[in-house]
């Protein structure tokens, strides 16, 4: 069979949706396996190398940059929050320590539509409207940091609201005690073969635990690939009717639940974003129009880290997965009904397209300066 052929069975028919459906289970718990890996990864390389990574990110503010550059570097925030949930899940990392980081994450993930828009640098108005539409949801992120940070370590009302939550669905107890369920049980048994088969040719605790450390990140990174792949493959064509569908009827409400639902199809908030980029740019899509969805996409990637919740031991694991969730619902439902909040990052987005335009090496200044120097700078100074 042809490589034509084999892409025709998988992208059309029952047959084609069923064999997808099929590479998507297998996904999923690929990346579940690389979840746990990573969990059993950290056990393995004992209480120094975790109170060595929880000193380092002890400061908030550190820990929301080390957020940032994380995600710039992998290039995905749901690498980064699924990190994170097994980090906490392990018991390596407090969900305090975790906040920050997954806040930073918000913002590291822009960088990628940010990267999209350069596409159209040929044509200033193309690049002016695609510029616009990716640094909006770079403004929005701020924005939401900016408000929902200092109040949640004022409070912590967003972990007491996560705590509580993981509670009325059945997971009580959160401040430490084990979840039990078959898919974990499921998830479990391949990382225990993987780490009899590693014990029994490697003597150090150090090499081992590195080495699952590695095969786990590799898993989540190639799994979320693959999976995001896959997806955006299977329903490619309904991504842009779907956001036409959006502009047609002319509602906020629909263009959210549009960036929703194709985020958490696709499982990854930088394709969404990145295909809104080139729309806005051609002109098929307003950059009003394309701003609910981008925000619907801020909620939907948060899916990523519930699934990867699944996986890991402690119930905290949840708990900051929820707290993922619930930052960025609460920051869409608050800040959007608010016209200036709704406004604002629209405003400066188009302002910031205007000076990129006529001067294009500040493009990159901007890009270097947000999401690398800046978060660098930080947390080498706040270490």
């Amino acid at each position: 069979m042809n490589n034509r052929s084999l892409g025709s069975l998988l992208t059309s028919g029952p047959s084609g949706i069923l064999v997808r459906a099929i590479i998507v289970v297998a996904l999923l718990f690929l990346f579940l396996v690389g979840v746990s890996t990573l969990e059993a990864g950290i056990k393995a390389l004992g209480s120094d190398f975790q109170q060595g990574l929880l000193e380092n990110v002890d400061n908030p503010l550190a820990g929301l940059f080390a957020g940032i550059l994380a995600t710039v570097l992998v290039q995905s925030s749901s690498v980064t929050t699924s990190t994170l949930v097994g980090l906490v899940g392990s018991g390596t990392m407090t969900v305090e320590a975790a906040v920050p980081m997954i806040m930073g994450a918000n913002i590291g993930t822009t960088i990628t539509n940010t990267l999209a828009s350069l596409g159209h640098a040929r044509k200033s108005e193309e690049f002016r409207r695609a510029f616009t539409a990716a640094t909006m949801h770079d403004f929005f992120n701020i924005i939401a940091v900016a408000v929902f940070f200092p109040l949640e370590l004022m409070t912590g009302f967003l972990t007491k609201l996560s705590e509580r939550l993981a509670e009325l669905v059945g997971v009580s107890g959160v401040g430490g005690g084990k979840m039990s369920s078959p898919i974990k049980d499921a998830v479990k048994a391949p990382v225990g073969w993987l780490e009899d088969r590693l014990e029994s040719v490697i003597d150090s605790e150090a090499l081992l635990g590195s080495l699952l450390l590695l095969i786990g990140i590799s898993l989540i990174f190639a799994a979320l690939a693959a999976l995001s792949q896959n997806m955006r493959t299977l329903i490619a064509g309904r991504i842009e009717t779907a956001m036409n569908t959006a502009v047609a009827r002319g509602g906020g409400v629909v263009g959210l639940f549009t960036g929703l639902f194709v985020t958490m199809g696709v499982q990854s908030s930088s394709i969404t974003t990145s295909i809104v980029v080139p729309l806005v740019g051609s002109g098929v899509l307003t950059v009003r129009n394309a701003f609910p969805i981008t925000l619907g996409a801020n909620i939907g990637t948060t899916m990523t880290a519930l699934i990867a919740s699944l996986a890991v031991d402690l119930r905290v694991g949840l708990v900051i997965a929820l707290h993922h969730v619930l930052f960025n619902l609460i920051a869409v439902s608050v800040l959007y009904p608010i016209p200036w909040f709704r406004n604002a990052p629209v405003y400066l987005a188009g302002r910031l397209a205007e000076v990129a335009t006529r001067h294009r090496a500040l493009v990159g200044v901007y890009v270097a300066g947000v999401f690398v120097i800046l978060p660098l700078a930080g947390i080498v100074v706040l270490r």
